[in-house]
């Protein structure tokens, strides 16, 4: 999906600071909130006017209940997304908000993740896969990697997260590579060039300046912690999406120059941390159906 091309948003909900705050989430997204409605009548006269992509629905309001918006939204339009949003996690309410036609629910206080990967997903078809796989899960990693240095070698690094166009990934240094099982499969290689992972290996290792590493520790450094870094953004991933659990197999290292790795009908990603000893790298890619 084009960065430009943003989904579209109406948030219904009697609470000013409620609206704000589901629109502050939302900002700098793939998201815009195109409309805001208090109350039953707003919400359906505000849908037909904006149309769209998706609606979060507060279930109490002034003039009547989400469930009775939602119906009327429903029957002006048979294809829309509601994500119910109550204060309670009430079976009841969830079993007629399904009987209405609405997707998913959530409850408040609504957490800002929570919130990106419902709409996400609910938002698919609008969104891509790539997408969905680069907001919900590339991200999580992302972060999880950037937290995961400054503990390791107490560096401070810049994210950047580009899409992986190639069929094959070339490392010129070392590459180590660890399975994903469960949903969504793939893999990840977390690879470097030989000055940086050197640098990386001395830095975490904490050895004196001009101490030398063999060859042996400094494979062994760099498959530690990029075992500690996707095992991280895992478990990050699992609490997040609670009915998915993703595992990591034990990692494989390879080292040289001009290591070509394919990525056979993977939807991969390139996330590249930035630090003052250099770029370290985590290729993630995801299986077709993911």
């Amino acid at each position: 999906m084009n960065v430009l091309e943003k989904v579209k948003i109406m948030i219904v909900d009697d609470s000013r600071v409620s609206q704000a705050m589901l629109e502050g989430i939302l900002s700098k997204t793939e998201f815009e909130v195109v409309a805001l409605a208090g109350n039953v009548a707003e919400a359906v006269e505000r849908y037909k006017e904006f149309q769209p992509d998706a609606v979060t629905m507060d279930m109490n309001l002034p003039d009547g209940s989400g469930l009775d918006a939602s119906r009327r939204i429903i029957e002006f339009d048979p294809n829309a997304k509601i994500v119910m949003i109550s204060a309670m996690r009430d079976v009841s309410l969830m079993t007629r908000g399904r009987e209405v036609g609405i997707h998913s629910f959530l409850q408040k206080p609504v957490k800002p993740q929570a919130l990106m990967d419902t709409l996400m997903v609910l938002c698919h078809d609008k969104i891509g896969t790539a997408s969905i796989l680069r907001e919900s899960y590339v991200r999580t990693f992302a972060q999880a990697m950037q937290r995961s240095l400054q503990n390791l070698i107490n560096m401070e690094s810049e994210i950047t997260i580009t899409e992986s166009e190639s069929n094959y990934l070339t490392v010129q240094g070392i590459a180590v590579i660890l399975g994903l099982t469960g949903y969504p499969m793939g893999r990840i290689v977390v690879h470097m060039e030989k000055p940086v992972m050197k640098a990386f290996a001395h830095t975490m290792l904490v050895k004196e300046v001009g101490v030398e590493l063999s060859e042996d520790e400094v494979n062994d450094a760099i498959e530690e912690a990029s075992n500690i870094i996707a095992g991280r953004g895992v478990s990050k991933v699992n609490d997040i999406f609670r009915d998915r659990e993703i595992r990591l197999t034990p990692p494989g290292t390879i080292s040289g120059s001009g290591i070509r790795i394919a990525n056979p009908k993977l939807t991969s990603f390139e996330v590249k941390a930035t630090t003052k000893i250099g770029d370290i790298y985590m290729n993630i890619g995801f299986a077709e159906g993911a």
